[in-house]
Order: C-alpha cells, then sequence, then structure tokens
C-alpha cells in the first residue's frame, strides 16, 4: 500500500483515510426524537480531533511531547497567562495546584501539615481531597442560593491564625465573587487557587477590566474530563502568572525532580554533572535530583492532541453553553413558583455547566428527579452536595478532628436534599431543551 511513498506521503493518506472513515461513519447522526436519552454532557468533536489522534499515535512519541507543547502554549495564549502545565486529569491539576503551596521554596508562605484553609462543601471531593491528605485543615462556610457558590460574608468569620489559604470552585460555570476574596486573600497574605474544572471559558469584571475565571487566583485548574467544557478524554491543566509556582508545579509534576529537562532532552542548564546538592555527591546527575516528594502526573501526547483541536472550537462551545442555558431560563420561569432558578453572580458572564434546580416547599426531588429521568433526560446532584456528610468523613467526624465548620451549612443542607441539575452541553439540541422543559413542568403536575 505504501510503496514507492516516503514516510510522510504514508502518514497523510493515513490521515486522510481517518477524515473519510470520520465522515462516512462519525459524522452521520439522526435527528432527535422525544424519549431518547439526553445526557446531561457529552463530547462534541469533528475529524480534525481524529486526525490529530492518529497523528500522535503514528509518531508513537506516546508521552509529552510537541502537542503537549503546543497546547500549553496556546491554552496559556487564550487565558491570557503566562505558564500552563497540561495533567492527566482535573483531580491531578487540583493536587498539584495544593501540593505547590506546601513547598518549602515558599518559606514562611508554605502550607504546613495543621494550617488552614478556607473552602465550601458543596461541591466536587478533589477540591477538597488534597487539603486532607496532606494533613491540613479544610475550614468549611456556607454558599448562597441562588448562585450556589461561598458565601463572601463568611469568610472574615473563618480566618484563623494558621489560615493559608482559599481553595474553591466556580459552581456549574458560575463565578464566586471574585472580588470579594480576592480582596480577602490581599488583605490577609493568603494564597487563592481557583478550581475552574466546571466554569471554563466564564468571564468576571473587576475594578474595570474583564478576566477569564482561572486567572485571577495564583493559581487555576482545569479539567478535561469528557463532560467538561471540552475534552481530551482525560486531562486537566495547573496555570498561573507566578514564576516561582510555575516552577514548582513543574517539579511536582515530573516526579518532584529538580531539572526543568523536557523529556528526550537533556543538559539544558549546561549544569547536569558539576553542582552539589543537599547531601549528594559533588556532580550527581541533576536529571536525578528531587526537589519535592512528588509524582508523574503528565499527560500523553494523544490526549494533548485531541485537546488542541478542541481548543480551536472552544469559543463557540462556550456561547453554544451560554445560549443554551438562556433557552432554558426562558422555558422555565413558568416553573419558578416550584423551582429556584439559577442566578449569574453579579459583573459575570457564565460559560455554564449545567442549569441548577431547586425545589420548593412542598416540592419532592425524590419524585421529582425519577419522574425526569424516565423520560430520558440526565440529571444530577450538585456533586457532592455536603462532602461533609460522606462515608470519607466518617472518623473525623466522629473523632471532631480534622476539620472545621464555620457558621453552620443551612444551605448546603438544601442544596444536598432539594437540588439538581440538568445539562446545557453544545450538542444539545431546540428539540432536546424543549422536551427538558416540558419535562420539568410535567414533573410539578404529577
Amino acid at each position: 500500500m505504501f510503496e514507492q511513498m516516503s514516510e510522510e506521503q504514508a502518514r497523510d493518506q493515513i490521515l486522510a483515510m481517518v477524515k473519510e472513515y470520520y465522515e462516512q461513519y462519525r459524522s452521520k447522526k439522526e435527528p432527535y426524537k422525544e424519549g431518547q436519552r439526553i445526557p446531561y454532557a457529552s463530547r462534541v468533536y469533528d475529524s480534525t480531533e481524529m486526525t490529530n489522534l492518529v497523528d500522535s499515535a503514528l509518531e508513537f512519541w506516546l508521552t509529552s511531547g510537541r502537542y503537549t507543547e503546543k497546547f500549553e502554549t496556546d491554552f496559556a495564549e487564550y487565558l491570557k497567562i503566562k505558564y500552563c502545565s497540561l495533567v492527566n486529569s482535573g483531580s491531578s491539576a487540583n493536587l498539584l495546584a495544593f501540593m505547590a503551596l506546601t513547598s518549602p521554596l515558599l518559606k514562611e508562605r508554605r502550607i504546613g501539615r495543621g494550617d488552614e484553609v478556607i473552602t465550601v462543601a458543596a461541591g466536587f471531593p478533589t477540591t477538597i481531597a488534597p487539603i486532607v491528605q496532606y494533613g491540613a485543615v479544610p475550614v468549611f462556610v456556607d454558599v448562597t442560593i441562588p448562585q450556589y457558590n461561598i458565601d463572601t460574608d463568611m469568610l472574615e468569620k473563618a480566618l484563623s491564625e494558621r489560615t493559608k489559604a482559599v481553595m474553591i470552585a466556580h459552581t456549574l460555570g458560575n463565578p464566586f465573587d471574585l472580588k470579594a476574596v480576592r480582596d480577602f486573600c490581599d488583605r490577609n497574605h493568603l494564597w487563592l487557587i481557583e478550581d475552574n474544572c466546571d466554569a471554563l471559558g466564564s468571564e468576571y469584571e473587576m475594578d474595570g477590566k474583564r478576566y477569564l475565571t482561572g486567572t485571577v487566583g495564583d493559581i487555576g485548574t482545569s479539567s478535561f474530563y469528557p463532560p467538561h467544557h471540552m475534552t481530551m478524554g482525560e486531562g486537566g491543566a495547573v496555570y498561573t502568572n507566578d514564576p516561582l509556582l510555575h516552577k514548582i508545579v513543574r517539579s511536582f509534576r515530573d516526579w518532584g525532580r529538580d531539572c526543568v529537562c523536557p523529556s528526550g532532552k537533556d543538559n539544558l542548564c549546561g549544569h547536569r554533572f558539576d553542582r552539589q546538592y543537599g547531601e549528594l555527591p559533588l556532580g550527581y546527575d541533576h536529571k536525578y535530583v528531587y526537589s519535592h516528594f512528588g509524582y508523574n502526573l503528565k499527560a500523553t501526547d494523544m490526549q494533548a492532541a485531541i485537546g488542541c483541536a478542541q481548543l480551536e472550537k472552544f469559543p463557540g462551545f462556550v456561547e453554544r453553553r451560554r445560549r443554551n442555558f438562556a433557552y432554558l431560563y426562558e422555558g422555565m420561569r413558568e416553573v419558578e413558583d416550584w423551582f429556584i432558578l439559577p442566578q449569574p453572580c453579579p459583573g459575570s458572564v457564565p460559560s455554564w455547566f449545567g442549569f441548577m434546580l431547586t425545589c420548593r416547599e412542598g416540592v419532592c426531588r425524590n419524585k421529582v428527579v425519577p419522574f425526569i429521568e424516565s423520560k430520558g433526560i440526565q440529571t444530577r446532584m450538585l456533586f457532592a452536595g455536603n462532602i461533609t456528610k460522606h462515608p470519607c468523613f466518617d472518623e473525623m467526624r466522629q473523632s471532631g478532628e480534622g476539620y472545621r465548620i464555620v457558621g453552620g451549612l443551612t444551605n448546603t443542607d438544601t442544596i444536598m436534599h432539594n437540588s439538581f441539575w440538568i445539562g446545557v452541553y453544545p450538542g444539545m439540541t431546540d428539540e432536546m431543551l424543549d422536551h427538558m422543559i416540558n419535562t420539568v413542568k410535567e414533573s410539578v403536575k404529577k
């Protein structure tokens, strides 16, 4: 088949065939028919993702390589931020973001065991897990309804002499009050980690300037799991404007090593064998000097190849999410007597991840949700609801140690009992949205 062809020509033929395969077998979709399953999220892609993936596979570098470098550069440019590190998942991104702040290189500002981090219990567990697993103390405050983000009035009450950071997520694409949180952190010399996994593309206006979420804090994180705003299958990113934090993130991501040489390259610093580190002998190979107890959390170049194609489409994804949310909101106005509808944070333009509904008094979620699911519409709770109620907190609840709650979690518990959400992903058609609206209306008439 490839006789008389150069390797480049053979590659081009294979990629052309992949594109043809996509057009023949993957691009043709049957129109939506009522009753078909409507997932809360799904992949949206075309032949570019598939050809990039195969192109990377043919290269067979496998670990991070040229596509990784391109994605990190392009993603940082999109965010208007200086540094980006691609990782293998959003959970790894949160782990790296937190662990970076435990580095001895930060001296008196490093987070130590027993230090406190202000956060919320209404969200996904991987925002909390690194704090607990390291031995720091999460301090939980309540959220507001109908924005479902941190109640900033509780920040001062949660502050103690051991507080070192605030680590919270933007809920379902809706930014939390970044100005209030950023000002609080600046006044008290605290770190701010923005878990941006559910809000990529959201915008927030502060002091007359518009920012993308994830770029206001000291560190931001993203997830590229299939349901998220863009996908690599698995994947995530950590980003910052701080060169020291970037250096630390790269170290923790790459086994904890001191060396900054990328895979496959040696001695970029020119001092691989002529320096002394720790109590190692003079001239010990710098490739194997470790400044942190780190991990291997790099993504593969195949993941990055998909991400590069997704990033080209991403602005369109954001606009479609906003449009689908607005369509649902207008259609749901008729059920405001039964459900609290979501509201954006003032000064923000969300890139919505989902459409939250909170049952008012007299409406039972345990009846509404099964009915909606029976009509083929996938629903989700607000993840953990209240993470402190889960079995992973059993030992801490029993001992009364390892975490603090400030001011009670009244709204958090309301969300746990009464809230759920449906999707707004870009692949939804008006017919799907209409079915979702009509089904929610029908659910309260039963």
